[in-house]
């Protein structure tokens, strides 16, 4: 074929010719349900028409221009669709190509917040193990997926990780969510603590664990217990919704449903459902004020900021979710997801923990239920139970990792909004399928 550097550049990738609702159809004419959005980006499915029109008719009149020179109408409206719809408090998006980029803005946004406000001092973060938060050298160093960190920990500026929001593994026997919460929340200001009350620039975390967990969801109270934490040691909040926010959790923000208002939220993937390249960082007025009544300027920026044929493609994504009443559908659709993923895996020998929000869900795989124990990381579960899923004409996303950065594996289960029943179906039977074929090859 060509000459194109994968990222496993010994595979041999199937040709993707078309796309038809949610499924991609290769060159053979093979038909893929992609039950995973690719990575928990394709929210439309991979033809919609009012999209793919409203980047033509962008192309015809502007495909781009630089926005050091000029604002553009897309961008315009794009952005005041994201805010009319944001908690009370976030009143400004700075828009990029994705959503490592969105991590890395609010990294740099946050840190330059306190130089303006005459603090800084300020130079640690705190984040969380077992998180990611992008492949990007900052967005990486605040992730804890330490598999994809190791070799470039050399390269990587210094980040504090506490514990994750993580249940099945991380809660104690007899312990209460509530007591669990509370324990994560006095873990991290005890490192707030450490590192010094007036040292931390912010906690930066997933509203609800993507890849490197799988749909990890936050017990009640917790967020509300960080955001005091923050407002204690006055500190930012950034919430990475890049994965789960844009309506993949039944809300358009994830954290609608936390009660919490962060100071930065990250949004990519079904911002622009894949239609175009997009991200975004979402700021409160405090944080926008500072710069503005400071130094008036963002030291940050990329070439293709605010393209013009980006965001005319994720204004239609947005305005289909909101007009087609896709929220609710991402809620229903979603109760019937998990009613089958439980019916079929809650007593599977192999299946440790259903968890997730919306249509965004997960099984971790175990060698042993009663005990948790993980499958010995040789036998390569998630890697195999990838391939075994395309050649049964599925697409998901299997991790590893989940325990430990090595062991522990998952799958994670992110459809299009547009699904329906029956494709949700075809979901879990070929999914329960291509798992017991690889569970059961040795």
């Amino acid at each position: 074929m060509g000459q194109v550097f994968h990222r496993n550049p010994k595979h041999k990738y199937p040709l993707a010719v078309g796309g038809d609702g949610p499924y991609v159809i290769d060159k053979y004419g093979k038909r893929y349900l992609d039950a995973c959005g690719g990575a928990a980006v394709s929210c439309l499915g991979h033809s919609d028409l009012e999209v793919i029109e409203a980047i033509k008719a962008q192309l015809d009149q502007l495909p781009f221009a630089h926005t050091s020179f000029f604002t553009n109408k897309p961008m315009e409206g794009l952005s005041c669709e994201l805010v009319e719809n944001a908690p009370t408090g976030i009143d400004r998006v700075y828009f990029c190509s994705g959503g490592s980029e969105a991590v890395e803005a609010a990294l740099k946004l946050a840190r330059q917040y306190f130089v303006e406000i005459g603090q800084p001092q300020r130079s640690h973060v705190i984040a969380r193990r077992q998180s990611y938060h992008g492949n990007t050298l900052g967005a990486l160093a605040a992730g804890g997926n330490l598999w994809r960190r190791k070799q470039f920990e050399p390269l990587l500026f210094e980040v504090s990780h506490v514990s994750p929001c993580y249940t099945y593994r991380g809660k104690h026997a007899n312990e209460t969510d509530a007591a669990y919460g509370q324990r994560l929340v006095r873990e991290l200001e005890e490192e707030v603590q450490r590192l010094g009350e007036d040292r931390v620039i912010a906690f930066v975390a997933e509203t609800v664990g993507g890849a490197t967990l799988g749909c990890v969801t936050p017990v009640p109270g917790y967020f509300e217990g960080v955001r005091a934490v923050c407002n204690k040691y006055g500190m930012l909040l950034i919430l990475d919704e890049v994965m789960c926010g844009m309506g993949r959790c039944g809300t358009l923000y994830a954290c609608e449903q936390e009660g919490v208002v962060p100071d930065l939220i990250c949004i990519g993937k079904g911002l622009g459902a894949g239609y175009q390249p997009i991200g975004a960082l979402l700021s409160s007025a405090k944080v926008y004020d500072a710069v503005v009544g400071g130094s008036g300027f963002f030291q940050h920026g990329h070439t293709y900021t605010g393209h013009a044929t980006a965001c005319a493609g994720a204004l239609a994504v947005q305005r289909a979710i909101k007009n087609r009443g896709l929220l609710t559908k991402v809620r229903e659709r979603g109760a019937g997801l998990e009613a089958r993923l439980r019916a079929r895996f809650g007593e599977h020998a192999h299946v440790g923990d259903i968890r997730g929000r919306g249509l965004f869900w997960a099984l971790e795989l175990v060698q042993d239920r009663a005990s948790k124990q993980p499958f010995d990381p040789k036998r390569r579960i998630n890697g195999r139970l990838k391939l075994r899923a395309l050649e049964n004409g599925l697409m998901c996303y299997p991790m590893g990792g989940a325990l430990d950065g090595v062991a522990g594996d998952h799958v994670l289960l992110a459809p299009p909004y547009i699904i329906s029943e029956a494709q949700l179906d075809e979901v879990v039977d070929k999914l329960s399928r291509s798992i017991d074929e690889v569970i059961g090859a040795e």
